[in-house]
């Protein structure tokens, strides 16, 4: 079960933390359904990422080829993707493909609606589960994980971390007490696996200690009944997704995060080189989880594992930092600086004024942004452990 350990409660009053918390999340979600409100009114709905699932949607209900560049061009050109970014496929892995079978039978706007709302949906849900599971405290302090700037991005663009997020999330609700249900909840952090490395190698070690065998199972039912559901719609879509994915040549792509800019850096030629960050960090949690296997909580000593995973994946994008949520909401439950509270939205905040500005979302820009979480969940659990020393040893007065 995760740690329900007791939380300090904050002031009853209203303070300069809650006030920020406030005002960047109206700001950030005014702006947000403005947009999302505006964009299928504008016909912009296939000016998003969300195109691409839908494309693909598409030609999985006209039992077509989702991985056929001229198919998929086609589809992409109508719904008003831009013809500068060239052809785009679906990345996840085949097992994936039925998230995006509904979409084939609505239009781009109704599509795009629906795929906000399902989105929007796992957001909340998310949430609402890191609340609990952290005991429910008073405040509002789960606004800023519902503000989340790199979750409102996903939101915006139609990408699928929010999925994963909720499956992390469930992942995190269920291990104790349903862990066959656990396994299955995995089955959505396998849509980016790559952000999961080290927490996956982490996972394993833990369940052959535990013997949480019920966890494998739920998740190699989920795997094997939706890989099996997608061969009976595409037998042949495993071999286009091994051929979109050797001709896609990702490794030569600038994508915008950590462990690509130091391939680029150091050794650009080597592609393997992507992989060298994450490596080290697989090595380094093994010997994290090993220390406090005895202890181990997943909420706890997980959420550390969670963030490295984020910032040495071998490719990530800036809205998949929204899978930081859960570490730093862990941290900000327990911190009692309002000084660090405050710091984690205006952190988020930076990253809208930095879109608002014109930063773009494939450059370098966002590199800040995984390193920051990071930082700020390590001040924060330390400062958070001061304290409760500190009071341990506080004199009582009569």
């Amino acid at each position: 079960m995760a740690s329900m350990t007791e939380i300090p409660q904050p002031e009853t009053k209203s303070d300069f933390a809650d006030l920020i918390i406030v005002g960047v999340t109206a700001v950030a979600l005014s702006f947000t359904t403005l947009l999302l409100c505006v964009m299928p009114l504008a016909k912009f709905a296939g000016g998003r990422d969300f195109v691409i699932y839908w494309a693909t949607g598409q030609e999985l209900a006209q039992h077509a080829d989702p991985y056929d560049k001229a198919g998929m061009g086609r589809i992409e050109r109508t719904a008003g993707f831009p013809e500068s970014a060239g052809v785009l496929f679906m990345r996840n892995p085949p097992w994936d493909l039925l998230l995006t079978l509904p979409l084939g039978w609505v239009g781009v706007q109704a599509g795009a609606v629906s795929w906000s709302l399902t989105l929007a949906v796992c957001l909340v849900i998310a949430v609402r589960l890191l609340w609990q599971l952290n005991g429910c405290p008073k405040g509002c302090l789960h606004w800023i994980g519902i503000s989340f700037i790199p979750a409102l991005l996903c939101l915006l663009m139609g990408q699928t971390t929010l999925f994963a997020l909720l499956g992390y999330v469930l992942f995190l609700d269920l291990h104790g007490r349903r862990p066959f249900l656990a396994g299955v909840s995995l089955w959505l952090c396998a849509l980016k696996p790559q952000l999961f490395l080290p927490f996956g190698v982490v996972l394993l070690a833990w369940i052959l200690l535990s013997k949480s065998y019920r966890i494998v199972a739920g998740a190699a039912f989920a795997l094997t009944a939706s890989s099996a559901a997608v061969y009976c719609m595409d037998h042949t879509a495993w071999q286009g997704y091994a051929r979109m994915m050797r001709a896609a040549q990702i490794q030569r792509d600038h994508i915008p995060c950590l462990s690509v800019a130091l391939r680029f850096w150091l050794r650009p030629e080597s592609a393997r080189f992507n992989f060298l960050p994450v490596a080290l960090a697989c090595a380094w949690a093994l010997g994290y989880f090993w220390l406090r296997r005895r202890t181990w909580d997943w909420m706890k000593d997980g959420s550390l594992i969670m963030l490295i995973s984020l910032i040495t994946a071998p490719y990530s994008w800036v809205y998949d930092d929204c899978l930081a949520i859960p570490p730093l909401l862990y941290g900000a439950y327990r911190t009692r600086s309002r000084i660090m509270i405050a710091l984690l939205p205006l952190a988020s905040a930076a990253m809208g004024v930095e879109l608002l500005a014109g930063a773009k979302i494939p450059t370098y820009q966002f590199l800040w942004t995984a390193p920051v979480w990071l930082t700020w969940y390590l001040l924060a659990t330390r400062l958070a452990k001061v304290q409760t020393r500190g009071d341990l040893y506080t004199p009582v007065v009569e």
